[in-house]
């Protein structure tokens, strides 16, 4: 729980505020899971996240648009084909705590996540300005700050399918890369141009 709050902190994902008057404020809860491991190898790991109560949200008032595109099955097809006809190398990553990235793009206020409150007793809430798990809105909103970062790396998004971006580096030589909500599947000529995407 510890690591979790830490990285919510350090993301900025929120400021405490005293709630003002006539705002909703929208519930959350910590959900914890286990972890896989290999069996005798492994010792068995815990995760714990907060999330908020994206149940609570009012549409039109929380929240607007939800939808977020996904890479389509037949993009997977063909890039694999490519990699195979083109002798490309492939690497897949994803992107750890992506749905913390993506900004809020209004005002909303959350409790304060159980055993963690700041200043108990005054009752104070978090003002939200990075998304969270379980908001309706926080997919989309990944996925529109992953689309900018991708255009300032000089990125072009397919116009046939939004989760396929395709660089340029030259000597006909290109970087692709194929978006799942925060999975991905690079591929390139050369480990080189696959390695300064992974540092970002």
């Amino acid at each position: 729980m510890i690591d979790e709050m830490k990285s919510l902190w350090k993301n900025n994902t929120w400021i405490i505020v005293d709630i003002p008057k006539d705002k909703k404020v929208i519930r959350c809860r910590w959900l914890y899971r286990k972890k896989p491991r290999i069996p005798m190898v492994e010792r068995e790991r815990f995760k714990a996240r907060v999330v908020a109560k994206g149940f609570t949200q009012w549409e039109g008032n929380d929240y607007d648009k939800v939808f977020t595109p996904v890479v389509k099955p037949i993009s997977i097809r063909i890039l694999m084909s490519l990699v195979v006809q083109e002798d490309l190398e492939l690497e897949q990553m994803d992107v750890k705590t992506a749905f913390l990235h993506g900004d809020i793009d209004r005002e909303l206020y959350m409790e304060q996540p159980n055993g963690f409150e700041v200043n108990p007793g005054k009752y104070q809430v978090c003002l939200l300005k990075k998304s969270l798990y379980g908001l309706k809105q926080a997919p989309r909103q990944w996925n529109m700050k992953f689309d900018t970062f991708m255009k300032n790396q000089k990125f072009n998004r397919s116009v046939h399918d939004s989760c396929v971006y395709v660089k340029d580096v030259g000597h006909e030589d290109y970087v692709y890369l194929l978006l799942y909500v925060d999975d991905m599947l690079l591929a390139a000529k050369c480990m080189t141009e696959i390695r300064k995407l992974k540092m970002f």
